[in-house]
């Protein structure tokens, strides 16, 4: 997977700038290269991909029209690929703290103190920062057999695994342990779960001892995990179950951090955008869960959609002679480096 490089660009001059390395900024800059224009693209984390490539790169993903099940991982190398022949410049491991009107275009200047001069920008940034929730007990064994999302299936293999939460990414974890851990244990606070009914369907279906109305309120071992502590509703002694892995799935906190800070029309945690994906700043353009706008879907699938419509929109705005269509991919030939 692409990662970060010590040899970065001080200053650049793009006609697209991409605000978000996540698969909806990747196949942005793969289309920014399709419309003949030169495009750099910024994100906060080491490696490109977004929450995809460092939540769940081994989780396959299901909704993606023509791939019936394609791992995270995949898709971003996939994705990274089909943008190669272009040559995206990729500026990783640094935000982007400042977007100034300059001449026309915008400047952007990053915390590593990158400036990149872009005659338009596209925000795929997603929700923007992303921090687990932390579990209230244990905290200290953070990499110590406690994790809050797992990059890596075989750290599941042949050990007791307890996930902590009830929505969509703790009950996948469950499932997905099942087939390679030793025991496997779903601790919910609630009775009700977050996650999608057919999912929970198949894991109260499962080998997984599911605990609902409880909480882990203690994390025991030396140097790692070695079980936890469970209170159950009802119950007067508190459970001890065996974990060399503990799964804190409780959700994220999500903060915009300095993009609230440079004059879009915001909508909670989302930019709103017209039908072209244009914000209310000129050149500015929003995709993916950027972007809000009435009907919304939040899907990767959706937001493949709204960045080629962004980036078309933005080829126009940028060369009004240039037509909005942007003709048959099968009628091009390009670079020699594709699929490489």
């Amino acid at each position: 997977m692409l990662r970060d490089t010590s040899a970065q660009e001080a200053n650049t001059n793009v006609d697209l700038l991409f605000i978000g390395a996540g698969p909806v900024g990747l196949f942005g800059a793969y289309y920014a290269g399709f419309r003949g224009l030169s495009m750099a693209v910024v994100d906060a984390l080491p490696e490109v991909g977004g929450q995809v490539q460092a939540i769940y790169p081994e989780k396959k993903i299901y909704d993606i029209a023509g791939l019936p099940g394609v791992p995270g991982q995949e898709l971003i190398g996939n994705l990274v690929r089909q943008a190669a022949p272009f040559s995206p410049l990729y500026l990783l491991s640094q935000q982007v703290q400042r977007l100034e009107r300059r001449d026309g275009g915008w400047r952007a200047t990053t915390s590593a103190g990158v400036v990149v001069d872009a005659r338009a920008v596209v925000i795929t940034s997603g929700v923007g920062a992303v921090t687990p929730r932390p579990i209230p007990a244990g905290e200290d064994f953070l990499g110590r057999g406690l994790c809050y999302f797992v990059p890596r299936l075989e750290v599941l293999d042949d050990k007791d695994v307890v996930v902590v939460g009830g929505g969509d990414s703790a009950v996948d974890w469950a499932l997905a342990a099942l087939p390679r851990a030793r025991s496997t244990t779903l601790v919910h606070r609630r009775r009700q779960f977050r996650a999608h009914e057919h999912s929970v369907q198949l894991l109260h279906r499962s080998a997984c001892t599911v605990l609902v109305d409880a909480n882990v309120t203690e994390l025991r071992g030396q140097d790692r995990v070695e079980s936890v502590a469970i209170k159950v509703a009802g119950e007067a002694e508190v459970r001890e179950t065996k974990a060399q892995v503990v799964v804190a799935a409780l959700g994220f906190l999500m903060d915009l951090g300095p993009i609230k800070d440079w004059g879009l029309e915001l909508e909670g945690r989302a930019i709103r955008v017209d039908s072209r994906m244009r914000t209310n700043l000129p050149e500015v353009f929003a995709a993916g869960d950027a972007a809000t706008f009435d009907g919304k879907v939040k899907l990767i699938a959706v937001g493949f959609g709204e960045v080629a419509t962004a980036v078309n929109n933005a080829a126009v705005a940028l060369d009004p002679q240039a037509g909005l269509a942007p003709g048959h991919s099968s009628d091009l030939t390009l670079p020699a480096q594709v699929g490489a």
